[in-house]
């Protein structure tokens, strides 16, 4: 059967079209402006003052395009599917299924049917970057020329991966919407694959602990925040009102709730979720009149369509294209796969997530938490929680719809049957959690939650198998042993199990390599001696002045490169399970062979294979955030990937043009808090508050990330006022 075909409609020239806002826009803007009051701290962190929660929320917008318009604007394009119209036909098939996936119509509809106080949260959203555009005539938006108030629909969730597609690819939309005739758009050029793209391809970092009264030295319980994501992606900040708003972390840029942070009362650190929580459906299409159908309980029912118009950048124009999705009653139709066509059922856009994630910055109590969260509609995120009355908590995950249990769901289901269709979403106290585990602490680094809280933990036995996949890593592994057994905690020593260098997976790498060098011939171990002696001495501690650091990064990324690609999501949340099954069948000679192409490449490269990990391993900013140089200053990184099971994920590689390796993604925002009676917070973000070359504070940070020294969290406002560097409403010159 033939795909819908792209239709080019016309040719337009790309034109530079000018910020206009309207007078009535311009006296709003300036009448909420006097409202709100932003102090930035002497590390350049904003804490924005406001009468409303609306005022905080649009002083907040127009923070964060001082910082960072281009990200805030970047997050909405790939929201709304308009990427395409700057980055050209390498995004065109993501935003076809961006659009496919979120009907703009929908947020629009819910925007005007949304009580009146929370519309404001959202015309203030909206109205905050406006300003920013009207007072910085010198800053071009790309696209987004105007910021409408339904945007934040369109963005509800804050996690890097927000977007689920119930493991159908990006290729596989590619090929079935594509034209076969027009190769223009039917085949995107991607750069040869990379020993680290296979190892490193997802972030999937981000630690949260909670630690109990009776575990800490204090008697109060605390939370250690380390999300990991790509450098620079998350702003720090702190928003106050006095509707009893006063919520300090990080947001996500474009966003106007505390993504992961803390209130006077409780904090929440989000973890990225392995639950299932989208899903495939195999759906059988026939053509009959000249019109498309599919199966559903030994009936034909219609496919449904809805045309979609993507402006795609083509040189110096831009094509509008036109494509016509389709639609089953599970959802959008994003590929096809062994003839037939695959829908995506998901809760990818929510009006409820977006409302939740407010509510929660709110909360003052645990209770007042999971009123929040009884909405259910996070779908991307499990939440380790602590608050002042001593309560820890851990969700697995938060939107779970119900299934049969007895089905895969990891794979494509069939369609064509009622009995795969969803019964509804389970409730917040039926998912994977604890609640004050006796052990006294909670650790989530993407792994099981059945390993959560130690012998505390939830049992797999009382939980369908979709809820949550038992698959440990060696993140997980590492901060098992670290909080097992740990008495009278601070907060300093909380921090410095967060920054634990301690490699995991090497426990189990390093042996086989051992027992293999033991079997290799005399002439090999001669060639191999030297490398193998300071691996077994190695304490297997990422530091800077290891030469063992640098060949076990290096022959362990050849090592696990060599693992099959996992079949599902789940499936790749198996690590050390798909790690250990793979060494009892790997031939001896093969980690020797890998050791030895590591010896040679190092030699190669650097001249020596005895090189210092912080020698090649680098942390720079560049001014235009892209072009790294080994040419220009940089510092050296003792972290490595959490990959290999360190807690402080840094991930490096080789940049275009340089031999050495710099970071681009790992830990971001990360923040320690204790919760007494007032509470006592330390926080540390990636290089700087600035997106300023010329600032300070571009910087001011890089070397305490790297050696993991917290700053302290100037959460009162006295405090604020001791160390304020600049003080202004939104729109004056500061």
């Amino acid at each position: 059967m033939k795909k819908q075909l792209l239709t080019i409609l016309c040719s337009l020239p790309l034109l530079t079209f000018a910020q206009k806002f309207t007078p009535t826009e311009i006296a709003r803007y300036q009448a909420q402006a006097k409202q709100v009051t932003i102090i930035r701290d002497n590390w350049g962190v904003p804490h924005i003052y406001g009468k409303t929660d609306a005022d905080a929320v649009f002083g907040l917008l127009y923070s964060e395009c001082e910082e960072n318009f281009k990200g805030v604007e970047r997050n909405y394009l790939y929201q709304l599917g308009k990427q395409a119209e700057v980055d050209g036909e390498n995004s065109l098939y993501t935003d076809v299924q961006l659009q496919l996936i979120a009907d703009s119509a929908d947020a629009i509809k819910e925007y005007k049917a949304s009580p009146l106080w929370f519309k404001k949260l959202m015309d203030a959203f909206a109205d905050g970057v406006n300003y920013y555009l009207y007072k910085h005539p010198e800053t071009k938006p790309l696209v987004l020329h105007h910021f409408e108030p339904w945007y934040a629909l369109m963005f509800t969730d804050g996690s890097v991966s927000a977007t689920v597609t119930g493991g159908i690819s990006l290729n596989e939309t590619r090929q079935f919407y594509s034209s076969s005739s027009d190769a223009k758009y039917g085949t995107i050029s991607k750069p040869a694959e990379t020993l680290e793209d296979r190892i490193f391809d997802r972030e999937i970092g981000s630690n949260g602990f909670a630690i109990s009264p009776k575990k800490s030295a204090s008697g109060h319980a605390m939370l250690y925040i380390n999300p990991h994501v790509p450098f620079y992606f998350r702003s720090e900040v702190q928003l106050v009102s006095d509707e009893g708003l006063n919520a300090y972390g990080a947001v996500t840029w474009g966003q106007f709730f505390i993504y992961q942070g803390f209130n006077p009362h409780c904090g929440w650190m989000h973890t990225s979720s392995n639950a299932d929580v989208a899903d495939a459906y195999s759906e059988k299409v026939v053509k009959k009149d000249n019109a498309l159908y599919y199966e559903y309980n030994g009936h034909l029912k219609p496919l449904t369509s809805r045309k979609l118009v993507i402006n795609c950048k083509q040189g110096n124009k831009v094509e509008p294209i036109t494509i016509n999705g389709f639609y089953t009653h599970h959802g959008p139709v994003l590929g096809s796969r062994d003839g037939k066509w695959l829908s995506l059922k998901a809760n990818n856009r929510s009006y409820d997530a977006l409302l939740e994630s407010w509510l929660i910055t709110k909360a003052n109590t645990y209770a007042q938490y999971v009123k929040a969260m009884d909405l259910v509609s996070n779908a991307t995120n499990n939440t380790v929680y602590a608050d002042d009355q001593g309560n820890t908590a851990f969700w697995y995950g938060n939107y779970v719809p119900k299934r049969d249990p007895k089905l895969d769901w990891t794979q494509p289901v069939d369609g064509s049957t009622s009995a795969t269709d969803w019964s509804g979403v389970h409730k917040l106290n039926e998912i994977v959690q604890v609640h004050n585990p006796a052990g006294g602490w909670i650790q989530n680094c993407n792994a099981t939650p059945y390993a959560v809280s130690g012998k505390n933990s939830p049992n797999p036995k009382n939980y369908p198998a979709y809820m949550a996949p038992d698959g440990q890593n060696y993140r997980g592994v590492n901060a098992v042993k670290l909080l097992d057994n740990t008495e009278k905690l601070t907060l300093d020593g909380m921090i410095a199990k967060g920054y634990d260098r301690y490699l995991a997976a090497f426990d189990v790498l390093l042996p086989v390599l051992f027992q293999a060098y033991q079997q290799a011939p005399d002439s090999l171990k001669s060639s191999l001696a030297q490398p193998v002696q300071i691996l077994r001495n190695w304490n297997r501690r990422s530091a800077i002045n290891s030469v063992a650091t640098t060949l076990g990064v290096e022959w362990g990324t050849r090592m696990l490169a060599a693992l099959p690609r996992p079949a599902s999501a789940e499936e790749g949340t198996y690590q050390t399970a798909r790690v250990e099954k793979i060494l009892k069948t790997l031939p001896p000679a093969q980690a020797l062979a890998y050791l030895s192409e590591t010896i040679k490449n190092l030699q190669s490269r650097y001249g020596t294979w005895q090189v210092q990990w912080g020698d090649i391993n680098r942390y720079q900013r560049p001014a235009d955030g892209v072009t790294f140089d080994d040419n220009q200053p940089s510092l050296p990184a003792a972290s490595v990937a959490s990959t290999f099971g360190e807690l402080p994920s840094f991930v490096s590689r080789t940049m275009e043009g340089t031999k050495k390796r710099y970071g681009y993604s790992g830990n971001s925002f990360m923040a320690a808090i204790e919760f007494g009676p007032r509470i006592k917070a330390k926080s540390l973000i990636t290089g700087g508050q600035s997106f300023n070359p010329q600032s300070k504070h571009f910087t001011d940070q890089a070397q305490m990330y790297l050696d993991g020294k917290f700053k302290d969290v100037l959460f009162y406002k006295d405090d604020v006022l001791k160390h304020a560097e600049v003080t202004y409403h939104p729109g004056e010159e500061k």
